[in-house]
């Protein structure tokens, strides 16, 4: 006879629909036209997953439909709360991008925004991991236990994604708060802000830090038009405006030879800082802002200084720079042996390799490596995309905080970050007040205003449909590369003695009345032929 079932033993397709009910929760309606308890494990078992994938798409479904959805709804609606304020961000930058970029570098709104990330990070993993004890892994035959195991753990990188950003955005919270000031925002001069951007070497073998690239960028408040002009470290005999602190200290002007050079202003303040006004918070930097509005005739309403020593870091964290060598750039010389060379051809620089390419001053002049400079900073604004600051925003946050300070208040980022926009889809214009448009160490500075003025001018006037660059014009005067004379060479020529001069026909001769000798440094001289000093970007380096 056969045996029969045994009193109270449920049957194998009950036990499937008892284990399917379990794993659908209570109260679900489960279908009765199951053949086998494996249908049954394979519908409880895409339930499961599809409570760990609304988890991860809308935050709280899962316990609205199978768990507690008390805290579901609550969870959801925050969720569709912060998509809402995403959306409305992304309308208003689509009209107004400096708003927001004003907005989102609001101290207030950082430190807002990194609690508000980190804490639901923690609540978008309790929910994930609370959809995982919904779906009840102990009834779960094993595949299906170790497939959920693994959706779980995959899914909780999204709101590691997230504690991420938050980490990421107190970085750029404490960088910005580093790097900006606090203070009130100063109006524009003419409606222009005049901007001295200096690039500093505070390097373990120097006395105090001595500005090696001196530029003043002004722009247009209203159109971004820019123009730039560069003035070397080597420029002498610089009389300060009346009533300004500097005038006080120094009546007749910065004017002792080869030692008061203008590189030198920020040393001889910091070194002579008990002298200056009790509310100067860096004398070194008023006593070059004021030296340079002396020589170009502009009001300079704010200051950036980038440091060479901690550029590297930036250039690193940014992941290199992409630039065009045109002349064999070389790694030491000097007082030191040269090491190794940076080639022609185009080249991924990293930051050891970038710094030396900017600071190299063995075989060329110090115009060439002005233009050096101005060439990395250039490949350095082209290759700062949204993209690479949105994946290396920590490193980028952690490097700058060392290598850039500035005066500009950190509530007009927005300002000057339409205005950057503005900027860099129009042609700037730029001179660079060196050989042979001027001498450094014997000029008329009223000649110097006037070609300022002039630029600007011509920056004002320029077309709107002018090609885009940011390449700079040749100064008057300067022949092309691919055109200079036989002989003509980016090397210094040889020094002279002390008190001789150029004539007019290319001889040397002692320095009359009334004219100022040229210092006597190899290095900072120009060679005697004007076509072999040039400060063109496009002879040295190009970028893009």
């Amino acid at each position: 006879m056969a045996p029969t079932q045994t009193q109270g033993r449920p049957s194998r397709q009950a036990a499937g629909r008892d284990a399917s009910a379990t794993a659908w929760g209570e109260g679900a309606d489960v279908p009765e036209s199951y053949d086998t308890f494996e249908s049954f494990d394979s519908r409880a078992g895409r339930r499961a997953i599809s409570l760990l994938v609304l988890s991860a798409i809308m935050p709280g479904s899962a316990q609205m439909l199978a768990g507690n959805r008390t805290v579901g709804r609550i969870v959801l609606r925050t969720w569709l709360g912060f998509l809402t304020v995403l959306v409305v961000i992304a309308a208003i930058a689509w009209f107004s991008l400096s708003t927001v970029i004003g907005l989102v570098s609001a101290a207030w709104f950082l430190r807002l925004a990194q609690w508000f990330l980190i804490v639901w990070a923690v609540v978008w993993a309790l929910v994930i991991l609370d959809a995982w004890r919904l779906t009840r892994p102990p009834t779960q035959p094993a595949r299906t236990r170790r497939r959920l195991a693994i959706s779980t753990a995959a899914l909780m990188v999204l709101p590691g994604s997230v504690a991420y950003a938050g980490t990421s955005t107190s970085a750029g919270r404490e960088a910005l708060s580093a790097v900006f000031a606090d203070g009130p925002a100063a109006g524009t001069s003419d409606g222009r802000y005049n901007i001295l951007l200096l690039g500093g070497d505070s390097g373990a073998s120097r006395i105090g830090t001595r500005p090696d690239s001196i530029q003043l960028m002004s722009i247009d408040s209203l159109t971004g038009r820019a123009a730039t002009f560069g003035f070397t470290r080597d420029t002498a005999n610089i009389v300060f405006e009346p009533d300004s602190v500097m005038a006080g200290l120094m009546p007749e002007g910065w004017t002792c030879g080869n030692e008061c050079l203008l590189n030198g202003l920020y040393t001889w303040a910091w070194d002579h800082a008990d002298q200056f006004p009790e509310d100067v918070e860096d004398p070194g930097i008023l006593a070059t802002r004021e030296a340079v509005e002396a020589l170009s005739g502009l009001e300079i309403q704010y200051y950036a200084m980038v440091d060479l020593n901690g550029f590297q870091n930036l250039v690193d964290a940014l992941g290199g720079l992409e630039i065009n060598v045109i002349r064999r750039t070389p790694i030491g010389g000097g007082t030191s042996k040269i090491s190794d060379w940076i080639e022609p051809g185009v080249q991924r620089l990293d930051g050891y390799h970038s710094l030396w390419y900017a600071r190299s001053r063995a075989g060329s002049s110090n115009y060439e490596r002005m233009a050096r400079q101005r060439c990395v900073m250039s490949a350095m604004i082209d290759q700062i995309d949204p993209r690479t600051v949105a994946t290396r925003f920590a490193d980028l946050a952690a490097a700058s905080s060392g290598v850039l300070r500035t005066d500009i208040p950190q509530s007009e980022l927005g300002t000057f970050a339409a205005l950057a926009m503005k900027t860099r889809s129009q042609r700037i214009n730029g001179v660079n007040f060196v050989p042979p448009l001027i001498k450094p160490w014997d000029y008329d500075v009223e000649e110097i205003r006037t070609i300022v003025a002039d630029t600007i001018a011509a920056s004002v006037e320029a077309s709107e449909s002018e090609a885009t660059s940011t390449s700079v014009p040749r100064l008057p005067g300067e022949v092309p590369p691919t055109q200079a004379p036989d002989g003509a060479t980016g090397s210094s020529a040889e020094p002279r003695s002390a008190g001789e001069v150029t004539t007019a026909d290319g001889s040397t001769g002692a320095a009359t009345d009334g004219e100022t000798p040229e210092p006597f440094d190899p290095l900072a001289r120009p060679s005697e032929d004007a076509n072999a000093q040039t400060d063109d970007i496009a002879s040295v380096c190009s970028v893009g």
